[in-house]
Parts: C-alpha cells; sequence; structure tokens
C-alpha cells in the first residue's frame, strides 16, 4: 500500500522538506530485476504513481538517457540519482529501486550502483528539484543508511528506512 503524505505548502517556501512526502512504499522497487542501465530507467518509470497517467513514458526515457549522456547520475558509494524534468507534472515524482548485485551504471568511483532514485519534476520547479536532488544526495553519503538499505527485507521496509532518516534531517 502506497503511504503517499500531503503536498504541504511548506515544501515549496522552504521549510523542512521530506524526500518521503513524494512517494510511498508502493514506489519501491525491493529488487530490481534490470541488469543495464536503460533496464534500470525502464523499470523505474514502470513505478510511476498511477495519479501521473499523462507521463509519455517514452519521452521520460529518452530524457532520462539524454542526462545520462550529459554525466553520469551514479554519484558514486553505489548510489544513483537519475533524473529529468518533464512539463505539467506537477509535485516531483520520486521512486525508490535497489538492485542487490549491483548495475553497471558509469558510476563516478567505477562501482556498481545498488540503490537508486528516480526523481521527476516540473520543468518549472527548479528550486524544488535542486533541493530534492541535494537532500537525495546528502542522506545518501551516510554508509550505515546505505547498509541499512542494501539489507532490508522488503519495500515497507525501506520506504521505513527512509522516512526515518527524513525525520532525523
Amino acid at each position: 500500500m502506497s503511504r503517499i503524505g500531503p503536498r504541504r505548502v511548506r515544501q515549496v517556501t522552504g521549510e523542512t522538506m521530506r524526500l518521503a512526502d513524494f512517494f510511498g512504499s508502493g514506489q519501491v522497487i525491493p529488487d530490481l530485476a534490470a541488469t543495464t542501465k536503460q533496464g534500470v530507467m525502464a523499470e523505474l518509470i514502470g513505478r510511476l504513481p498511477a495519479r501521473q497517467p499523462g507521463i509519455d513514458r517514452d519521452e521520460l526515457c529518452r530524457r532520462l538517457l539524454e542526462r545520462e549522456r550529459l554525466g553520469s547520475t551514479g554519484i558514486g558509494g553505489g548510489v544513483a540519482i537519475p533524473h529529468a524534468k518533464l512539463p505539467h507534472v506537477g509535485p516531483p515524482l520520486v521512486v525508490f529501486g535497489r538492485s542487490r548485485t549491483g548495475i553497471a551504471f558509469d558510476s563516478l568511483d567505477g562501482r556498481p550502483v545498488h540503490l537508486f532514485f528516480l526523481l521527476i519534476a516540473d520543468e518549472e520547479s527548479v528550486d524544488l528539484h535542486l533541493r530534492l536532488l541535494a537532500g537525495i544526495s546528502r542522506m545518501l553519503k551516510n554508509r550505515s543508511l546505505r547498509c541499512r538499505l542494501l539489507e532490508a527485507a522488503d519495500s515497507d521496509t525501506l520506504y521505513g528506512i527512509i522516512e526515518e532518516q527524513d525525520n532525523r534531517l
């Protein structure tokens, strides 16, 4: 069951912003089946919430891969944050996926990526998009958190770990 929280005005006004407010356990993939960069993108896109049926998934995949050509979103430490902007998305969308085996993703450190946060934002929401990217990056610098995410049993536990970390920040 997805536990998407209410979109609060405080998220846009600069007050405390929680990553977990932008997705729920239904947008968590505990065991990615994909083995390639393009496959990961497609699998993550497949979990976009049903509340956004107007998103052109092929266009989104094209934009994500276009962004990857500019420079890998594999930031190192087994983490990647593929992201793109689309028109008329509304509030940002987040999907989390985990690969226990790791996927070659042209990461900055050359290592396989295990933890993926897909971020889709509206073309007009530059500030919020950047704040979410920074927040995800900051959160996942914590090695202990990354280990907990790799060891978690299921999507509800993964989401709970992310939500718990949100509450600490």
